[in-house]
């Protein structure tokens, strides 16, 4: 429990300060612990490390900025603390994989390293403790789209690239699946990160023909690869489809959702194109 307390304090005080500066003596002494126990605490829970998801929330925030604002890039970088543009782009463009010039006229969505929800109900027997992201606008979307299909990819083979080749193929990989269904998914439909290896796609198609057809675009890239630190590492991604009922009143919970869209991801893994399962009433 006293872990479980330090994760969770320490995620609240990140996000609450994402435009300060945030030193990870200062989350530490916010915990009341140590700042050995905080690293060791968080990277047990994340399998990342404080610096990498300050950064990549920050780079999230800033995309979502480009993406909802008419700032400028000088003022969206001393916004999240960067030193200066050129600094700020050159994480950006890391991240991303792009400039965030372009990102503002390329890319349609920017949810890309949602914030991490701390769950005392997952603590045991779960790889990352206590680890769920936060789905509030996926949430919320879902509720207005009754009758409308949303489409769960699951990355294939996450695990084992992260192991045999290193996380940082492992993000390319993330990256680039989440490219792909960005790009199938256009400006008429919403994309949301629900999980390290998992995205979903409100698709607010009506049609099991368009979903299948919409889902196809994504599929038929599966097996081509990306490039990283001289490896060839193939990306593809399995499909399932949950369909929203009409009657659908907004009486789902929170709570479930997650759980929903995990036995649609779960249906797909069997499937050799789009699985379809139960609507959501």
């Amino acid at each position: 429990m006293k872990n479980f307390c330090i994760f969770a304090d320490a995620v609240n005080y990140i996000e609450e300060n994402l435009c300060s500066e945030i030193k990870q003596e200062d989350i530490a002494a916010e915990c009341c612990c140590s700042l050995s126990s905080l690293q060791k605490v968080w990277r047990y829970c994340t399998h990342t490390s404080l610096k990498e998801y300050i950064s990549k929330r920050r780079l999230t925030r800033c995309a979502e900025d480009i993406m909802g604002t008419d700032m400028t890039l000088t003022e969206i970088a001393m916004k999240y603390q960067y030193n200066s543009p050129e600094v700020f782009t050159r994480a950006f463009k890391r991240l991303w994989g792009i400039s965030p010039s372009k990102f503002k006229y390329e890319r349609h969505w920017a949810g890309f390293f949602p914030r991490i929800i701390p769950d005392e109900n997952r603590l045991k027997g779960e790889r990352h403790m206590g680890r769920k992201v936060d789905i509030t606008e996926l949430y919320n979307e879902l509720k207005e789209n009754r009758g409308g299909y949303v489409l769960c990819f699951d990355l294939v083979g996450l695990d084992n690239i992260n192991k045999s080749i290193g996380r940082k193929a492992g993000d390319k990989v993330i990256m680039e699946a989440f490219r792909r269904i960005d790009e199938m998914a256009g400006e008429g439909m919403m994309v949301f990160r629900i999980g390290g290896d998992e995205f979903a796609a409100v698709t607010g198609l009506s049609e099991k023909q368009a979903v299948e057809e919409a889902a196809d675009r994504v599929i038929r890239q599966n097996g081509n690869p990306i490039s990283c630190d001289g490896n060839e590492v193939p990306v593809s991604v399995r499909v399932g489809a949950m369909r929203m009922s009409e009657a659908c009143n907004g009486s789902i919970r929170y709570s479930e959702l997650f759980q929903r869209l995990q036995d649609v991801i779960n249906n797909s893994k069997s499937a050799e194109k789009v699985s379809f399962v139960f609507e959501v009433n």
